[in-house]
């Protein structure tokens, strides 16, 4: 694993460094006002300004090629852009585009390209995803969601669940069951839906910090057309391989790592006000920022791996589990930090510093260790595929 820039890569670093300056961070708030930068919504047409200058590089799915809107880059390139990107606090991308644009690109007709691709890119269309369902989640393989052949349509009746952006999504990519008698993984197909379609219904999950980002969606007789469909009929499982690319990014491990530093600084103010943070809480602040640290190496390893042309499976399971397990530790030290206000909503003295209440982000981050694949599974995967242990 190399740490350092090749004179390249650096060249490379350096420009992307400048686009940012120029386009992201000439135009950004100061972070010395009242109300924190990471707290305040972001400028609509700000961010679509961005996106749009991002779309004009190729810069949006900088891995596809150009004849798509891409830029044909290489691993290491898109990882120094998604560093960069990230290290600015700019948005990288439009809502789920790297899990279903891949797929599309992989595995999609070229009229599937020519329809999909270029909206995307351009933010045009929301997309969500279909695939958990209330008693096949962590077993995703045993979704009941059918889809009949009807000629040159499937009839979709069944329900997903936890569908973030359904309520505002133009279309959704599924997993449906086309096979019932066929074993689980090989009786499916990824279906692209027009979330228009008659006979879908969507309704809200509220979580525990009143966010509605969830979704459950029944759909009842929905005529979807084959042609539509990605890749082969029934073998679908095959084609829905958008999670590895889901647990293989470097964002995360920035994240932390800002939320440490504003901690940090946190814990230097009390201590400059004569209102020092108990000592055990300063040790834990010192050990979220070690395993900040942990959370980018592994980062690193996955990069690596895809590098040198690999699927980074195990790998990008051991830096899922652990950044997302470690998104909790940080919100807790922050609760610890900030005493009884940290249970507070409001927008005062320790949220300037950190960035966020306190408690809204222990209760956002509850799920993190089961979206995307829970920590069991992923420690699961670790175990097979990575250390060769047997199944159970």
């Amino acid at each position: 694993m190399r740490f350092q820039d090749s004179p390249e890569l650096a060249a490379w670093r350096a420009q992307v460094r400048d686009f940012v300056d120029e386009h992201w961070r000439a135009g950004a708030p100061a972070e010395d006002g009242e109300e924190s930068p990471f707290e305040a919504p972001q400028d609509e047409d700000r961010v679509k300004r961005w996106l749009d200058r991002l779309a004009e590089n190729g810069w949006i799915a900088p891995a596809w090629p150009k004849k798509y809107g891409g830029a044909d880059m290489s691993v290491l390139e898109q990882f120094v852009l998604s560093q960069e990107l990230h290290e600015a606090g700019a948005p990288t991308s439009r809502q789920m585009l790297n899990l279903v644009g891949p797929t599309i690109m992989l595995h999609g007709t070229e009229e599937q390209k020519a329809e999909h691709l270029p909206p995307m890119l351009r933010g045009e269309v929301a997309w969500c995803q279909g695939f958990s369902e209330p008693g096949s989640g962590s077993d995703l393989a045993s979704l009941q969601t059918r889809a009949v052949r009807d000629g040159d349509e499937y009839v979709v009746n069944g329900q997903k669940i936890w569908t973030s952006g359904a309520h505002r999504a133009d279309w959704m990519f599924m997993l449906v069951r086309t096979d019932p008698d066929a074993p689980k993984h090989r009786g499916i197909s990824y279906l692209l839906v027009d979330m228009k379609s008659p006979g879908i219904t969507v309704r809200p999950l509220i979580n525990m910090a009143n966010g509605h980002v969830f979704n459950e969606v029944f759909f009842e007789d929905v005529r979807v057309p084959v042609r539509n469909r990605v890749g082969e009929e029934h073998r679908g499982w095959y084609v829905g391989t958008t999670l590895d690319f889901e647990r293989s990014n470097i964002a995360r491990a920035i994240t932390a790592r800002k939320n440490v530093e504003r901690m940090a600084k946190y814990v230097r103010g009390r201590a400059a006000a004569g209102r020092p943070v108990a000592a055990a809480y300063r040790l834990e602040v010192a050990d979220r920022a070690v395993e900040t640290a942990v959370c980018e190496l592994l980062s690193f390893v996955v990069i690596s791996v895809q590098a040198r042309g690999g699927v980074p499976n195990m790998e990008a399971s051991m830096c899922k589990m652990y950044g997302s397990e470690l998104s909790q530790r940080i919100a807790l030290t922050k609760m610890h930090l900030t005493g009884m206000t940290g249970q507070l909503r409001a927008f005062g003295e320790p949220e300037r510093v950190l960035g966020r209440s306190a408690a809204l982000e222990y209760m956002q981050v509850v799920p993190a260790t089961i979206a995307a694949g829970t920590s069991e599974i992923q420690r699961n995967i670790i175990a097979t595929r990575g250390l060769g242990l047997p199944r159970g």
